[in-house]
């Protein structure tokens, strides 16, 4: 028999899928399902590398409130696959061996994105890194991420190692001048004064989406506090003349790569990803209604009478609906990555 109430899984415990969670709890049964057991809160993450104990003001446990106070169901794991067709999540469990299934009525994917665009796995200091597969291809696989500590102590280890730049007065090179590059330089200029730090970015100033006052109110601070900053400078590390260009010869002791996203779905069919878009595609495709389509236009998992049954919302979505014309003229045009998709 079917239960008294549709049953609703969410995949991510981020902004996006706690809000939804939230207003679906009291008409279905909500499961939550996330790889690591607590939330942080993204955009304040690069204060807590130069103020480590910052860290407790951006993180929680997600059981407790998702179970305790939501009332909704928590799964500590990672999807593996999602099968459209049969509403079934292949999830390995954080403390299992074995692949476990659950299947649902309707899905909401809310997975989020990675920030490290170079990065086979999108590894970066600004989101764990929690997926089983990209930790022992990461940079910090000592290091497990998924619990709260292991992200603590990734913290910790980042910020002891800042403080033995700023002592030998460090070059530093922090490559994006958008949102994360202008806070990140500036986040290190005040915490430890004695780094010597250059700003680069392709574009002709810092914080291109911002209107002109504001992003020249940014850039007057950092040329008070002296970082120096470098536009209209694609970012080449192979060639000895770009680093001759920004005033690093012998190039940098620390480079900071704060640019671009990078898609993590790694648990989606390939038909249901874009061919193209930031970080080279992967993300999830979906219609007006944020409904997951495939690549020929087609409503992905709907019912027998052609309704969705799954949605993308937030970072892990192709954040547009393309059209015929130019960008600006499609339904949906082209969204910035890093909370906008999900409001």
């Amino acid at each position: 028999m079917a239960p008294a109430q549709r049953r609703v899984l969410i995949i991510g415990g981020g902004f996006s899928g706690l809000c939804v969670a939230r207003d679906l709890k009291n008409h279905y049964l909500v499961t939550i399902v996330d790889a690591k057991e607590f939330f942080e809160y993204t955009p304040g993450v690069l204060r807590a590398y130069v103020k480590p104990k910052h860290l407790d003001a951006l993180t929680f446990t997600l059981c407790p409130v998702i179970e305790g106070r939501m009332g909704c169901k928590f799964i500590w794991g990672e999807v593996k696959h999602l099968d459209g067709e049969d509403r079934v999540a292949t999830i390995k469990p954080m403390f299992g061996d074995k692949l476990e299934t659950i299947d649902f009525d309707y899905c909401i994917i809310a997975a989020g994105c990675n920030f490290g665009v170079f990065h086979k796995w999108g590894e970066s200091l600004w989101f764990p890194t929690i997926h089983e597969a990209a930790r022992p291809e990461g940079s910090w696989a000592h290091l497990d991420e998924r619990f709260l500590e292991g992200r603590r102590r990734h913290i910790l280890e980042e910020y002891a190692a800042i403080g033995k730049l700023a002592e030998k007065k460090a070059t530093i090179l922090v490559v994006g001048a958008g949102f994360i590059g202008v806070e990140w330089i500036t986040e290190l200029e005040h915490f430890f004064p004695g780094l010597k730090l250059t700003i680069i970015d392709a574009l002709p100033n810092c914080l291109g989406p911002l209107p002109a006052k504001a992003a020249n109110y940014c850039s007057n601070y950092m040329k008070r506090h002296g970082i120096r900053e470098f536009y209209n400078l694609k970012y080449n590390s192979k060639d000895p003349d770009f680093f001759k260009g920004v005033g690093m010869p012998n190039g940098p002791d620390k480079e900071y790569l704060c640019i671009g996203v990078k898609a993590a779905n790694y648990f989606m069919p390939a038909d249901t990803l874009s061919e193209k878009g930031p970080g080279g595609g992967g993300w999830i495709l979906m219609d007006m209604t944020l409904a997951v389509k495939t690549r020929d236009g087609r409503v992905w998992s709907a019912d027998e009478n052609g309704c969705p049954r799954i949605w993308a919302i937030g970072d892990c979505n192709y954040a547009c609906v393309e059209g015929p014309g130019k960008m600006d003229d499609w339904p949906i045009p082209p969204m910035p990555k890093i909370s906008y998709p999900s409001e």
